[in-house]
């Protein structure tokens, strides 16, 4: 059997999202019983030259859900401008991009298989075919801010470990 786009795609962001989001809740437990501001957070890098988590979790919702919609439009863009989110905020997002993926059906992912679509920067374009789009570009994405929120999380003490990132498995029953 061929394994079709909305496994590849959904299934597999569904995953991430589940695990972004129980490491979210992890994290704000934890931060919460150790007397810190889970607020404090939002703002913080890994790095001087790297964006901060409330943008990691901002690009895992975008290049999950909103991937999905820019391959539905022909279009995917940047995540815009999202002012200064609070912790429950990013949770939020989490929440609604895995609620937009579960909405989809597999026909729906599936009609999609071979239609092109761009990723536009400004005057830059980027041309693609939705399953090139999905596979080669927004998943690394989201993989990447995923990882780098995970990462934010750790070196603030968040006790979490492999188990946490990896999310549900989609074992054999």
């Amino acid at each position: 059997m061929a394994i079709s786009l909305y496994d590849c795609s959904v299934k597999s962001f569904l995953q991430v999202l589940g695990a972004v989001g129980k490491f979210l809740e992890k994290g704000r437990a934890h931060l919460v019983e150790a007397g810190k501001d889970p607020e404090a957070l939002v703002a913080t890098r890994l790095h001087d030259d790297m964006l901060p988590f409330a943008f990691q979790i901002a690009s895992v919702a975008h290049h999950s859900s909103g991937a999905l919609a820019g391959a539905k439009a022909g279009v995917f863009h940047p995540p815009g401008p999202f002012g200064e989110p609070t912790y429950a905020d990013l949770q939020k997002w989490v929440a609604d991009a895995e609620a937009a993926l579960k909405a989809l059906t597999p026909e729906e992912v599936d009609a999609l298989e071979g239609k092109d679509m761009v990723f536009q920067l400004g005057s830059v374009q980027m041309p693609f075919t939705v399953e090139g789009f999905l596979l080669s570009f927004s998943t690394p994405n989201l993989h990447f801010h995923a990882t780098t929120a995970y990462d934010i999380l750790r070196q603030a003490g968040v006790p979490l470990g492999k188990r946490d990132y990896m999310g549900a498995m989609r074992l054999k029953r």
